[in-house]
Parts: C-alpha cells; sequence; structure tokens
C-alpha cells in the first residue's frame, strides 16, 4: 500500500492496544438503514482513486478498487533471493489483486474481527471493490500510527517511545490470538478514539503460505523497517532495542528461533553505512537491523 492508510483511525492521546467489545460481523444497527450494496455500486464507476473516503448519510466510508489482477512472475526473482540468502521471511506472499485481494481482504477483516481485534467493519463488497466503514469519529481527522510517531519527533524520546510500545503491544496482541497481520508497517497501524489500535491493509494472506512463526517475524520486521528510523532520530533506540528483546522472548521458541537465524543471515547489515548521504533507504534497514541486534 501507499503511505496514505487504507482506512485511516484517527490519532488522540495513547491509550491501551487490546481487544475491543464484541460486536456483529455485519453493519451495526445504526447503520442498517442504508443500501451499502447499493452505495458500492453507485460509486464506484466514479471513484477516480485506488482509496477514497465518502461520507453517506452523516457516515464516513472507505472505498477500495479491486487492484488489477497481478501474475506470478512479479515475485519469481524474491523467491529465488529468499532461497539463495536462507531467509524465509523474505519468501514472497501472493498479493493477485482483482477480486481475488477483495475476497481474501473480506475474509481477513472478519476473521480478525471475531477474534477481538479491531479492524474496519465491512458493510459491502463485490469482485471490483470494497466498502468499509471508518474507524474514527464523524469530523476527527485521522493518522496512521507511523505519521504520529513523525509528528512527535521534536517531543523527543519519551512521546515517541510511548507510541511505538502501543505499536508493538498492538502486534502482540494478534499474535497472541495465533495470528498475523498481513504488511504491518506502522502506516498500516492506527489508533482509534478509545485508544484502542486497529489495524489495516489485508489484501494478502501470509499464514497462507508461510508456517505462523515466519509470520509473526514478518510482522516485526516490517514494524522495526518503518519505526527504527524515527526511534534512532528521537534518542529512543535503546530503550525500544530492550523492549524488542522482552517482546521476542515472549513469544515462544519457535518465533526466537526464525528470528535468531534471521538475524545471523543479516549479520552484514552492521556494516551499512549510517551516513545519510547514502540515502533513506539505507538509514532505514541499518537502522532496523541495530533494533532487532541481541
Amino acid at each position: 500500500m501507499s503511505a496514505t492508510p487504507s482506512f485511516p483511525g484517527p490519532s488522540g492521546p495513547a491509550g491501551p492496544s487490546g481487544p475491543l467489545s464484541p460486536q456483529a460481523s455485519g453493519p451495526t444497527a445504526q447503520h442498517a438503514s442504508v443500501d451499502w450494496d447499493a452505495v458500492l455500486r453507485e460509486r464506484l464507476p466514479l471513484q477516480t482513486h485506488a482509496v477514497e473516503s465518502h461520507i453517506v448519510d452523516g457516515t464516513r466510508v472507505w472505498l477500495k478498487r479491486a487492484a488489477p489482477v497481478r501474475g506470478a512472475g512479479r515475485y519469481r526473482a524474491m523467491a529465488a533471493l529468499a532461497r539463495l540468502l536462507g531467509l524465509p521471511v523474505l519468501r514472497p506472499v501472493p498479493a493477485p489483486g482483482g477480486a481475488e485481494a477483495i475476497a481474501t481482504e473480506v475474509r481477513r477483516l472478519r476473521s480478525l474481527h471475531a477474534l477481538g481485534l479491531r479492524v474496519p467493519e465491512v458493510l459491502a463488497a463485490s469482485g471490483q471493490g470494497l466498502l468499509t466503514l471508518d474507524l474514527g469519529r464523524p469530523g476527527v481527522d485521522t493518522h496512521s500510527l507511523g505519521n504520529e510517531i513523525e509528528h512527535r519527533l521534536p517531543e523527543g524520546a519519551g512521546p515517541v517511545l510511548a507510541l511505538w510500545r502501543q505499536g508493538l503491544a498492538a502486534i502482540g496482541e494478534v499474535h497472541a490470538r495465533g495470528t498475523c497481520l498481513s504488511q504491518a508497517f506502522a502506516r498500516n497501524l492506527v489508533r482509534c478514539p478509545d485508544g484502542v489500535v486497529g489495524y489495516l491493509d489485508f489484501e494478502d494472506d501470509p499464514a497462507a503460505t508461510l508456517p505462523l512463526p515466519v509470520c509473526q517475524v514478518r510482522d516485526l520486521l516490517c514494524y522495526a523497517h518503518s519505526t527504527a528510523l524515527y526511534l534512532r532520530a528521537a534518542g529512543a533506540l535503546p530503550a525500544a532495542r530492550t523492549d524488542t528483546a522482552a517482546w521476542i522472548a515472549a513469544h515462544g521458541e519457535d518465533v526466537r528461533q526464525v528470528m535468531d537465524a534471521t538475524l545471523r543471515r543479516l549479520a552484514w547489515l552492521r556494516r551499512l553505512p549510517e551516513d545519510r548521504r547514502w540515502g533513506r533507504d539505507v538509514q532505514r534497514v541499518r537502522a532496523a537491523y541495530d533494533l532487532l541486534a541481541r
């Protein structure tokens, strides 16, 4: 996904990352009077971007258009690299686009919701698109956790670390329920008005392709890659490294073994320069390795 989250949730003070109260798997009673299938049919042909927000009867919803169908050939190079390096976490997860991706996202949103995790409510879906309820409140600006962390950088290590820890705990909540996210970048985590962290973007299903411990390590790698540079800039990297080590230790032997093997294979990353002139991508990878290395 792009840096703009698919179905944003609101900003607000740091809060809990735990489960939400059970809700119905379909549209809630307050939205039941709207024919959401008709809204999807009417607005989808008029939408110019892949993801857009709409206000319907005072309710903010997000309409995602199905991505173009993608062939399997695009994954071969990454699969070959994963085999060459002996890194299962780099094995590509198919994201086929089209109706299959929409069906995957609907299935994953509903299954995660059934586990008590905060995800957007599915209002309507077809082979061409998906309509979901916004995680926020009307009139409240929404931001990803990544954007919030970046915004807090001038405030120093404390506020940055508090937000980062909330995201790390939220990923742990998912794993504690025996599953994983799809792309656990900070842009796909949002904080709802009640402080609970919500999860976005489920066009693929890593657990259908990879063993669960590999998927869960992959979640941590995505989160580290998207946040470690902010931690370094705020002077919070040492404290976050301690938190990360404890988080991994609490996950059980299978996850620890995958993480240890991954770090051994990636030990060469410590030789990457930290100098800004090498580009932000190099800086981001090096900072992520420094966060994870033990």
